[in-house]
This record gives structure tokens, C-alpha cells and sequence, in this order.
């Protein structure tokens, strides 16, 4: 198993200042708050770094940010995915991948193709791919679940193919992922309120939201799971449960923005057609972050 990403990962949001344009000191100060706090790796231009509204020369300021930020502390892992299988693999071969450990891949959205079709895109990558893939299926989003079965089928069939981030908020999806994997496969949680869960069912650890914001309490939360530790990890869930339930309340990244205005570390400006948290919810965050 590839250990470098057991435990905590943050899918970075990427910060703007006011006029939109990318805040790259509130970049650095976010990745240094994380590293410092103990999480296990970072997440480069996921959903939450709100990839689909950053131009390609903005993806690369962001990549180069979050490395010189970085200095090769943690593992990183870049976002390069879509439905368009044949543009997918042109970003791959034309990215400067030095220093990236793993590319997270999305299923396509919009197109809703079949388990096959889902196989057959997830193929082309691995077999272009110069680095390991971890798949990233989140069905609430693409309107299409990746079934277990095809997972495992491209888990068994791929050296490259080395974890799925499951975001399906199915526990029992979970459990038959981690009951038939590859001993060497890893399920990473991609659900923030069930990655405790998923970790003391075996499963590897979590791409996080939440842990960014909380970054020294989430991850020590995911270490004490993957030492079976249950009872004083969960005393940390129940600290953090209702902030996480916050945060996805209106949008993502919205409400992890709102954290991090609450913690003074970047503005909560996002990209249309997104649109900041709503004064209601601001006020239970700030109070959350004031409180905690």
C-alpha cells in the first residue's frame, strides 16, 4: 500500500481577493496552516479549489503556489479530470507533473456513460498516465455512481490505479468496497461526516473539506480511527460535527471560505455562478469558529 497517502488529505480551495483574482499570500498562509497542523498531504485544484472556474494559466500559479508553499513537506495530488476522455489525457501528458505524487481524477459528469463506458475513460488515463491514479467518484455531483464492481475491476486491472476517493455518502458502498479490494488498494473517504466511519472499517483515511479548517483536530481524529482508537476519536467527531454539517449547507466551497474569514486567513470570495454563504449561515460558522 502506498503510504504516503494514509490519513488526512485537504482539498485546497484556492482563495480570491476581492476584484476575483486568485490571492496567492492566502494560499501560501492555508497550505502552511495545514502542514504545521498535521495534515498527510495536499489537494490541488479538486472540486473545492473550484477547478472548473480557473483557467489553465490560473491552474498552473496555483500549482506553483502551493509547491513553493510546500518545500516537499507532504505528498500532493492534482486534480486533472473531466468528461472529455481525449482532453483528459492531453492536460496529463502536457502538465508539468515534477513533485506531484498522484493525479485525482474525477468520473465524467454531464455525460452519464455507462459502468463500461466509466471503465473505458478510466483505462485511457491509467494507460497514459506517468503517475499513480487515485479515482475520485462522487455521484451527487456527476450524476452517475462508479458501481463497486467497476472500481474493483480497474483496481485489479491497474498497478497505476491505486485508491478510489468514494464521496457517494453510501456507508454500505463503502463497506463492499473495503470488504473486496485489493490488499494493497486504498479507500479514502471523500464524505467528511462518514470518514471516521469508513477509516475504523479499514478504510485508508479521507480527502477533506472540513480538515483544512480544522486541520490539527481532523487529522488527529483520522489517525486515532486507523489505530482503532474509536472512542476518543469519535469524541473528536462530535466536536467537529456540527461545522461539518455547516459547510455543505448551501455550497462547497462556500462554507469552507466562511471558515476561513472567520479565521482570518482569506476572504470567502468565490467565482459565479457561486455565491458567497448566505448572512445566516456566516453567523452559525462565525460563532462555531468563535466557540470551538
Amino acid at each position: 500500500m502506498n503510504t504516503k497517502f494514509l490519513g488526512t488529505g485537504v482539498a485546497l480551495v484556492t482563495p480570491f481577493k476581492s476584484d476575483l483574482t486568485i490571492d496567492h499570500e492566502a494560499l501560501s498562509n492555508i497550505v502552511n496552516f495545514n502542514i504545521e497542523n498535521g495534515v498527510e498531504y495536499l489537494v490541488i485544484c479538486g472540486t473545492t479549489g473550484e477547478s472548473v472556474t480557473i483557467t489553465k494559466e490560473e491552474k498552473k500559479a496555483v500549482i506553483k503556489t502551493i509547491s513553493e508553499a510546500n518545500k516537499g513537506r507532504v505528498p500532493m495530488v492534482l486534480g486533472i479530470g473531466g468528461n472529455n476522455t481525449m482532453q483528459v489525457i492531453e492536460e496529463i501528458k502536457s502538465t508539468d507533473l515534477s513533485g506531484i505524487d498522484a493525479i485525482l481524477s474525477v468520473s465524467p459528469y454531464y455525460s452519464k456513460p455507462t459502468q463500461e463506458g466509466l471503465y473505458q475513460h478510466f483505462r485511457a488515463i491509467a494507460e497514459a498516465s506517468p503517475i499513480d491514479i487515485i479515482l475520485y467518484n462522487v455521484p451527487g455531483r456527476t450524476s452517475k455512481n462508479m458501481e463497486p464492481s467497476t472500481t474493483l475491476r480497474l483496481a485489479n486491472d491497474f498497478s497505476n490505479i491505486i485508491a478510489v476517493k468514494e464521496a457517494g455518502n453510501n456507508m454500505a458502498q463503502y463497506l463492499e468496497l473495503i470488504k473486496n479490494k485489493p490488499e494493497d488498494f486504498m479507500i479514502i473517504s471523500g464524505d467528511d461526516d462518514l470518514a471516521l466511519g469508513v477509516v475504523l472499517a479499514g478504510g485508508s483515511g479521507v480527502i477533506s473539506v472540513i480538515g483544512q479548517g480544522f486541520p490539527k483536530e481532523f487529522s488527529e481524529m483520522i489517525r486515532l480511527g486507523l489505530n482503532g482508537k474509536a472512542k476518543a476519536a469519535y469524541q473528536l467527531h462530535f466536536k467537529l460535527m456540527d461545522v461539518i454539517g455547516y459547510i455543505f449547507e448551501e455550497n462547497n466551497p462556500a462554507g469552507i471560505k466562511a471558515v476561513f474569514e472567520a479565521l482570518k486567513l482569506c476572504r470567502d470570495t468565490v467565482r459565479l455562478p457561486l455565491v458567497p454563504a448566505s448572512h445566516g449561515l456566516k453567523n452559525k460558522i462565525q460563532q462555531f469558529v468563535s466557540s470551538f
